[in-house]
């Protein structure tokens, strides 16, 4: 939410944005709310007009670009992830197909396009194991029971460090189904784990993902070609394998120390001092 502090008197103001909600902001809030939401996101682009930006991913940037900041304005420094902690267990991988989602139980992260998803995949000895807490769990246990999936889709809550590491390990695949999000960091700690990600193609969420090689990219809302996707899988350990491997690798990419030392030297030039050696 903009503060407006380009007119605290600052010398130096730097607008950090990992995500603007925009119209999703009306698949999650009560109507009023989301329009307090996104009213509020409006004069963004006038107020911090001569503010230099960091965002999250270019999708964020291109995001403030088209509310009125100028695209140069913004330096693209994505998050780190802890590729130490964080790391593979082939051993680990469960023994039959499982999927899992990571995350809060909201009605704008598209769990129950997930769930759907699981279901027309049709591969009976799969199991999908979703982590985490939020308000739309008794509507995601009602839709997987509808479907008659109460006894293969099963509700973990929120979960220790300990418990997500190990979720990720065994997993054949983590999804994601959420229209918009800043960056997927989710994604990011399952390659890491050597896990591939079926994702849907959304803001944010396809910088995370390298359709083909670290996982696959699909359409958002389409319940079929996610379905696909997570069968292509599910019938092939080997694939799994395959581009866990490149996932791995490209998880490698993403530290915590180059976030830094990109955010050190934005900052410098920022104060006019120039980069850092």
């Amino acid at each position: 939410m903009p503060l407006y502090t380009p007119r605290w008197g600052a010398t130096h103001t730097v607008a950090l944005v990992p995500h603007l909600f925009g119209s999703t902001a009306f698949q999650e809030l009560a109507a009023p709310l989301a329009a307090a939401v996104w009213t509020a996101e409006r004069p963004l682009g006038r107020a911090y007009r001569r503010i230099p930006f960091e965002a999250i991913s270019e999708s964020t940037a291109d995001d403030l670009a088209e509310r009125g900041i100028p695209r140069a304005s913004v330096a693209v420094i994505y998050p780190g992830i802890d590729t130490v902690g964080y790391t593979p267990n082939l051993a680990a991988r469960a023994a039959r197909p499982v999927f899992s989602y990571l995350g809060r139980l909201k009605k704008y992260k598209g769990v129950h396009l997930v769930i759907r998803a699981f279901a027309a995949m049709n591969i009976p000895d799969a199991v999908l194991e979703i982590a985490g807490a939020g308000d739309y769990r008794p509507e995601l246990e009602q839709l997987a029971r509808s479907l008659d999936l109460a006894d293969r889709v099963r509700f973990l809550g929120r979960i220790s460090e300990d418990e997500k590491l190990a979720l990720l390990r065994r997993s054949w695949a983590l999804v994601f189904a959420s229209p918009k999000e800043g960056w997927g960091i989710t994604n990011l700690e399952a390659a890491a784990c050597a896990t591939p990600v079926v994702a849907s193609n959304s803001p944010g969420i396809r910088e995370s993902v390298l359709d083909g090689r670290t996982g696959f990219l699909v359409p958002h809302g389409d319940i079929a070609a996610m379905a696909a996707s997570m069968r292509r899988l599910a019938e092939s350990r080997q694939l799994v394998e395959q581009l866990g491997v490149e996932a791995r690798a490209f998880a490698e990419g993403f530290t915590w120390e180059k976030t830094a030392q990109q955010t050190e030297q934005h900052l410098m030039r920022v104060v006019g001092r120039g980069a850092l050696p």
